[in-house]
């Protein structure tokens, strides 16, 4: 059995998808780029600021549904200019614990919004 998980703490859906999907045992966070939930806009400042959006997008989410940072086992990112993979692993490392969750890191052509990154994070029920 699958729940759709809610929160006004992140941007909301702009299509046919929920910001979380939920099952017993994993919780799965749709991508969040750098998107202010309460303006709906993204964030100045580049992809510094976005990605610490975006992780506070998908800490919320992670926090509708009872779980954290701490609690994630996977996490895909998205990025528009490869060559900022350092500033975002600076940023992403500062807000994950130990032991670090699987991770991929993508370069794209572009992003939804003309966003410079996008995280998405799976996460687990201890």
């Amino acid at each position: 059995m699958r729940r759709q998980i809610r929160t006004d703490r992140a941007p909301a859906p702009v299509g046919p998808y929920s910001v979380g999907t939920a099952t017993e045992s994993l919780l799965f966070c749709a991508a969040q780029a750098g998107i202010d939930p309460v303006t709906g806009t993204l964030v100045d400042g580049g992809t510094g600021p976005q990605t610490e959006q975006a992780m506070a997008n998908l800490a919320a989410v992670l926090d509708a549904d009872g779980l954290s940072l701490a609690d994630v086992v996977k996490t895909t990112i998205y990025l528009v200019e490869i060559e900022e993979f350092a500033l975002v692993n600076e940023i992403y490392g500062s807000l994950m614990g130990e032991p670090a969750p699987a991770r991929t890191t993508i370069g794209v052509a572009a992003l939804p919004v003309g966003a410079r990154v996008e995280i998405e994070m799976i996460a687990a029920r201890r």
